[in-house]
């Protein structure tokens, strides 16, 4: 895969698609990473490539593609996170192919889509995928739905990152050599873009929260800020490993005071 980094600052969400199959070589390739990907909750994450034809699907926020990426898991203690960290290594894996991609939680036939993924009553299919080629120009409706959630733009460093507990804004350069991974983490996707995250750094550990936002959570989907988180989570994990930063995955609630509606969520070591 590209620089994760380079990779977060291309990908966008894509709704308009060329009307393009992919090619046979892409889909072995995307299937590989599927087989391949892994989380650090140990939580599997079950894949599958379906067909709009053969399988009766809709999806009206997307257009010029029949192809989706299904996905189910066991809705299990911190699902919601293994989640997201696997399938954004799927969607980064995808960008380096120039592959598009968008998140889809609710804008489905979602009864379709769940009898095509054969969910038991344990499983859940928290997002689906359309995938395919991106169009060269963004139908109107998308452009209209990337305005509404102000898709292009990010919370500022010091807005999500801290030094050392949430009262001290971290700054890029007090970041060292996790600015760069830390920046990836900024450039993330979420639900509507609300950028959940957030991260306090200390010389050992950085810890990550997620700032709650309301309904963002159903029985359907799960809580979709934690997906959110687990793609952030990635994000850094990702970025460290490029720059041969050591880290060790901890679920270890530090107990720092946060701010009113955050929760902790995890905490890489520096190793």
């Amino acid at each position: 895969m590209e620089n994760i980094l380079q990779l977060a600052r291309q990908r966008r969400s894509v709704r308009t698609f060329n009307g393009q199959r992919l090619s046979g070589t892409d889909l072995e390739k995307l299937k590989a990473c599927m087989v391949e990907v892994e989380n650090p909750y140990g939580i599997p994450v079950s894949f599958r490539l379906l067909d709009a034809r053969e399988q009766q699907l809709k999806c009206p926020v997307v257009t010029g593609t029949e192809q989706f990426l299904g996905t189910k898991i066991r809705l299990v203690s911190h699902a919601e996170e293994a989640f997201g960290y696997s399938l954004e290594q799927v969607v980064l894996y995808a960008q380096s192919l120039g592959i598009g991609t968008v998140w889809v939680g609710g804008t489905m036939n979602r009864a379709a889509f769940e009898k095509a993924m054969d969910l038991t009553a344990e499983e859940r299919m928290l997002c689906m995928f359309p995938i395919g080629y991106p169009a060269e120009k963004m139908a109107v409706r998308e452009i209209m739905m990337r305005k509404g959630v102000k898709a292009d733009n990010r919370l500022s460093f010091g807005e999500v990152f801290f030094d050392g507990s949430f009262d001290k804004a971290l700054t890029p350069e007090k970041a060292g050599v996790l600015a760069e991974v830390l920046e990836a983490v900024r450039l993330a996707p979420s639900a509507v873009n609300k950028q959940p995250w957030r991260v306090v750094v200390t010389d050992t550990a950085a810890h990550f929260y997620k700032k709650t936002s309301k309904g963002f959570v159903s029985q359907t989907n799960g809580d979709m800020q934690k997906i959110d988180m687990g793609i952030a989570l990635a994000h850094f994990a990702l970025a460290a490993a490029e720059r041969g930063l050591p880290l060790r995955f901890e679920l270890a609630d530090p107990q720092l005071p946060t701010e009113a509606g955050t929760e902790y969520i995890a905490t890489y070591c520096f190793a």
